[in-house]
């Protein structure tokens, strides 16, 4: 009888320890890293970024890149939800803020200035 409740107590502990790493990320934690973001719509034709953020001092920070790497804007203020981010940079003489909503582990939908809609894609470093 013992031996049958150190089994349960062990697979018990399996099934929480398990569980507790499919927790998916939320916050700083799901945003860092690099993305490619499409901007559809925009009135020089649909436009693709690289956003490279990381985590700061629990929330995050970064820089806006073209395709080809060069540098276009710093990230200057960010608002951070759980599943939702906002961030707000300059670019071609404008004040712009793009909101990014989590749809999936590598995937973001959102807008860039309410008015253009945005798809964004995590880009995965190969170690």
């Amino acid at each position: 009888m013992k031996k049958i409740t150190s089994i349960l107590a062990v697979i018990i502990c399996l099934v929480v320890a398990v569980s507790a790493n499919a927790q998916s990320k939320a916050g700083a934690d799901y945003f860092k890293g690099k993305w490619s973001v499409l901007l559809k719509g925009t009135p020089n034709g649909d436009a693709k970024m690289i956003f490279l953020l990381e985590n700061k001092n629990d929330s995050i920070a970064g820089v806006v890149q073209d395709t080809t790497g060069a540098e276009i804007a710093k990230i200057t203020s960010v608002e951070l939800k759980d599943t939702e981010i906002t961030l707000y940079f300059t670019t071609q003489g404008y004040d712009v803020n793009l909101l990014m909503t989590k749809k999936d582990d590598d995937h973001t939908t959102g807008s860039l200035m309410s008015m253009f809609d945005a798809e964004g894609e995590r880009i995965k470093v190969i170690k």
